[in-house]
């Protein structure tokens, strides 16, 4: 498979309030690349995010603002490119919020969230979190660390893919 993992952090609970993101390019079940950066956000850190992440206001205050960081990711934002997150509707709903912020021009793209493929595949886990199913396929995971969030989440879906075939994932990708 062919696929972009995506994660985000947030500074509160605000849809434009990304304060980092990663992504993991996958080519033929292979990680081929991987971006990182941190994020200045233009609002506030709330403290429970703080203690979630680790990333602080200080961390931030020298990093590009989102738009920067667009140019450098929007080419793997199209609509023949597959992007997947654990729980996509949180990282899809960050990308909006912080695309509409500043502006910018949503892109259409396809997604899967791989909670969604855990959930149904994976009957047997507790939950269908992040480090448990990162866990369940001895995945390294350094949690709430957006480029270990994403590599994780890229490794689930490869393993997933290998587990149960293309056709068993297929209809979980969405058109947006």
């Amino acid at each position: 498979m062919n696929f972009t993992a995506i994660d985000f952090e947030t500074a509160n609970r605000q849809t434009n309030s990304a304060c980092s993101v990663a992504l993991t390019i996958v080519r033929n079940n292979q990680i081929v690349d991987e971006y990182y950066s941190l994020i200045k956000p233009d609002t506030w850190f709330d403290a429970t995010n703080i203690r979630i992440h680790g990333i602080r206001e200080q961390d931030v205050l020298h990093s590009p603002y989102f738009p920067e960081i667009w140019e450098e990711m929007s080419s793997y934002f199209t609509a023949e490119q597959l992007v997947i997150a654990h729980n996509m509707p949180f990282d899809k709903r960050i990308l909006q919020g912080t695309l509409n912020y500043y502006g910018v021009e949503q892109p259409t793209f396809q997604t899967l969230c791989t909670v969604q493929s855990s959930r149904r595949l994976l009957k047997q886990l507790p939950n269908h979190k992040l480090n448990t199913v990162a866990a369940h396929y001895g995945i390294p995971l350094n949690h709430h660390h957006a480029l270990d969030d994403a590599r994780a989440c890229a490794k689930i879906l490869i393993n997933q893919e290998k587990e149960y075939g293309t056709k068993a994932l297929k209809s979980l990708v969405k058109y947006s």
